[in-house]
């Protein structure tokens, strides 16, 4: 992991932590498929949020901030709909979360092609 960290860092890191595989246990938990399950479905949520900004534009501030007032007091599905106008049932919303994943994958690539 210490060599992986330098190839990929360099210099950037002020120390490698040669134990730190050892204190993940979620490297090991192979056998339960759900357990990333929330930070997968939390990243494309946002992603999906951030990419309604442009749709909403000058409404879309006042509309984020009312979707995290009501965090926590409602299904992530009203949620959507509510303050985003969204049916997350429908692919729409995840098919834009995605699309900004591809996009950073794609500029990836261009840049080390360019390596």
């Amino acid at each position: 992991m210490g060599r992986t960290w330098e190839e990929y860092y360099g210099d950037s890191l002020s120390e490698l932590d040669p134990g730190f595989w050892r204190s993940k246990l979620h490297f090991y938990k192979s056998a339960v498929s759900f357990y990333n399950f929330p930070y997968t479905f939390g990243y494309l949520f946002s992603l999906g949020v951030y990419a309604r900004r442009a749709e909403l534009g000058k409404d879309f501030h006042k509309a984020y901030c009312a979707l995290l007032r009501d965090t926590g007091r409602m299904e992530t599905e009203e949620l959507a709909m509510k303050h985003l106008g969204v049916d997350l049932r429908k692919p729409d919303f995840w098919e834009a979360s995605i699309g900004i994943v591809r996009r950073k994958v794609e500029r990836f690539e261009r840049l080390v092609e360019r390596a």
